[in-house]
């Protein structure tokens, strides 16, 4: 595969590594730096989406848990018609039913309360969960709560032999709430073939040297459409962006993504420090995927 002309698009943008695989092998790889983990951002995201699947098939939670039995320590005083709604389900599409987004990135170092699980359900429910897309950090924040409650260990921790250590993956760093709850919703850092290993292993239905590491119908369901996000038409899966070409992407701020593009059976990840991510994309659809 030729990556000139995506080169020469993606520099200005301040790429800094791309790695492209079609039918399990490596078929091209530019970098802009050395080796380096990095903050992924929001693609954090769906590592929780990961480890929401695998606890659903562990028994550990469901789906269709109400919020109000999950957390039902950490409630407001008075639970509003629509939290008392809202499920499990709730907190992967966007579809909270919460207005505005909530501990986001600039918000977070000034909360005085320590709880964030208080902080983030004692938040306005304005809206009927799943019915209004609202980009929002409570609810994956939340999912990761809940599985380190179930599963008695943090985020990190209880992905490490089930999904990690596999993937030949050693500890990585997490950001965590002030009482030491790994963040869902962000601060995981890997580096760019850490994040290509995991779009690879969505790309094969989770599975990965011959182990079913994350359930496939899990990994089908995540990565399809499952509700409408406000931003395009390609909709939102269980924290995964779709995409252009029915792609789906874990996507994190300022470029970090690693794309499935299940018709060419390949996978594009990129790290990045882009205040235009949307142009960053176009380059990889403009230039990379027709050579699929």
């Amino acid at each position: 595969m030729e990556l000139r002309e995506f080169v020469q698009a993606a520099t200005p943008l301040r790429a800094l590594g791309v790695v492209v695989s079609k039918d399990g092998q490596e078929i091209a790889r530019h970098t802009w730096e050395g080796a380096c983990r990095r903050n992924i951002y929001s693609a954090t995201k769906s590592f929780t989406s990961t480890a929401v699947g695998i606890a659903i098939r562990e028994g550990l939670l469901s789906l269709d848990e109400k919020l109000t039995d999950a957390f039902s320590e950490d409630l407001p005083e008075v639970v509003s018609e629509n939290l008392q709604m809202a499920t499990v389900r709730d907190l992967l599409t966007m579809c909270l039913g919460q207005q505005k987004g909530f501990l986001m990135g600039e918000d977070r170092p000034y909360y005085t309360d320590p709880n964030w699980v208080r902080l983030a359900l004692a938040q306005p429910f304005v809206y009927q969960p799943g019915t209004h897309f609202v980009y929002n950090n409570s609810g994956p924040y939340l999912a990761g709560i809940l599985v380190q409650r179930r599963a008695g260990c943090d985020l990190v921790h209880y992905l490490m032999p089930r999904l990690f250590k596999p993937m030949g993956i050693q500890l990585p760093t997490w950001e965590t709430d002030p009482l030491g709850n790994q963040f869902g919703a962000g601060g995981l850092f890997l580096t760019l073939d850490e994040l290509h290993k995991f779009g690879m292993l969505y790309l094969q239905d989770g599975s990965w040297n011959g182990r079913q590491l994350v359930p496939a119908q899990w990994v089908r369901a995540s990565t399809s459409k499952q509700v409408e996000n406000d931003r395009d038409q390609y909709g939102y899966g269980y924290l995964f962006w779709g995409g252009d070409k029915g792609s789906f992407r874990a996507d994190g701020k300022y470029g970090q993504f690693t794309i499935l593009m299940r018709d060419k059976n390949a996978v594009v990840t990129i790290t990045a420090e882009s205040r235009q991510t949307d142009l960053l994309l176009k380059a990889v659809f403009d230039h990379i995927y027709p050579q699929l």
